[in-house]
């Protein structure tokens, strides 16, 4: 039994803000309220700290099985639950992919002993080879959580238009990466001023915006619940909003390192801020903060990439793109949208579990009486350093940084899976 005394409530399910005791029993919360007392309790002094709903992440790389040199699923987990998170749904890019439902009970049954709620996302094509459908029903039935070929575009359209029609029907989410590569001269640089610079091709505004465009009408066409991932181009906000507006069931995430840098970071990261798709310049990052505050863009989600300090130390044309995001996305959240006044906190926090929630079909942890007891406490404008990763990889532009957001405790379940010092 926890008792969580004098915490500070932001429930985005509920819409409170309101300071109050938790009392946590069997994996639920059994009572909220003020001066609540319980015998044998462990107490947590939740004072001057927000208590918020353990946040989720639809947008992660755990690499297992087949990379686990950058990730396991037990590390990332742990990256998890250090950042906050206590809901995360893996990718299919793994080796082998996510194509199978013996794969997929691999890392199912993997994650249900981590401490947190680790979902696999199934893939799109067998693969990835964006040309033959996995069997959709068969990974649905054994447990999928969505679809997607992240890290791969599906350039055919007939195909993909298939997988959203049998995904409604399922009624489970397509999350789609939306790059050409035929309008990709090098990736991870966005292709202007800095690629020029480096003498390096980089990657157009236009390989994701003719993805985007495409996919938010396939989307309202078909039906099917889609999410744009990791939107980076002001042009592709406007593409989202608009199809929003025609009645599209469409979804777009923001990262935190897409709405926090521009391509400026490229000269003073090297590697570390290369990306697909790329950081790219101050006009497109102000954009996505407007999609942001206007509902255009429901969903922060990390992309959580680890790789090796030896593969990131490689030359920009051969170095990997990505970064690892779980341990910082929470304190970057507060310090570049709601620190400036962009949003609330309890908006952030709907961006940060409730939305992602939804979108994947998952009720929302609300910190009401009868809820799964996931929650995660930390201090809104307490610093702290960007230091100790708990993932095996450190593939930071923001190693370093001193960010608000402090975490304290993140709990699943019931149980801490997570306390600092």
């Amino acid at each position: 039994m926890l008792l969580i005394k004098n915490s500070r409530v932001i429930d985005p399910v509920t819409e409170t803000d309101k300071i109050m005791d938790i009392l946590i029993s069997d994996g639920k919360i059994i009572k909220t309220g003020e001066n609540l007392s319980a015998d044998n309790a462990q107490i947590i002094n939740a004072s001057g700290l927000i208590a918020a709903p353990g946040l989720v992440d639809t947008h992660v790389h755990f690499r297992d099985p087949g990379l686990t040199y950058k990730e396991d699923i037990e590390t990332g987990a742990a990256a998890a639950a250090h950042g906050g998170f206590t809901s995360v749904i893996c990718m299919a890019n793994t080796k082998p992919v996510i194509d199978n439902p013996e794969t997929l009970s691999y890392v199912i049954e993997k994650g249900i002993k981590t401490g947190i709620r680790v979902m696999q996302a199934s893939a799109i094509t067998k693969n990835l080879n964006g040309t033959v459908l996995t069997d959709m029903d068969k990974m649905a039935a054994a447990g999928a959580a969505g679809f997607t070929d992240d890290g791969m575009p599906i350039m055919d359209t007939g195909l993909l238009t298939r997988a959203m029609e049998k995904a409604k029907a399922l009624n489970l989410p397509v999350s789609l990466h939306e790059e050409d590569p035929a309008l990709i001269a090098a990736p991870g640089v966005h292709q202007g001023k800095i690629s020029a610079a480096l003498n390096y091709g980089g990657a157009s505004r236009a390989a994701e915006e003719v993805m985007v465009a495409r996919d938010c009408m396939l989307a309202l066409h078909t039906g099917a619940a889609v999410c744009i991932q990791h939107i980076s181009s002001g042009t592709s906000v406007e593409l989202v909003r608009l199809a929003k507006k025609l009645g599209a069931d469409i979804h777009a995430e923001a990262t935190p390192h897409h709405f926090t840098l521009t391509d400026e970071a490229v000269l003073k990261y090297g590697t570390l801020a290369r990306m697909n798709p790329p950081l790219r310049e101050e006009s497109d990052r102000q954009k996505i903060i407007e999609g942001i505050k206007d509902g255009t863009i429901d969903i922060i989600a990390t992309d959580h990439a680890p790789h090796s300090s030896e593969e990131k130390a490689k030359p920009m044309e051969k170095a990997p793109s990505g970064i690892t995001g779980l341990e910082t996305s929470l304190g970057l959240g507060i310090k570049s949208l709601v620190q400036p006044g962009h949003i609330t906190l309890m908006q952030l926090m709907a961006l940060m579990s409730k939305n992602p929630a939804e979108l994947y079909r998952l009720k929302p942890v609300s910190i009401t009486k009868g809820s799964n007891a996931d929650i995660v406490i930390f201090g809104e404008n307490e610093e702290w350093i960007v230091d100790k990763f708990y993932s095996k990889a450190e593939n930071s532009p923001f190693k370093g940084w001193t960010l608000p957001g402090k975490i304290h405790c993140t709990i699943c379940g019931g149980k801490i899976v997570y306390q600092g010092r």
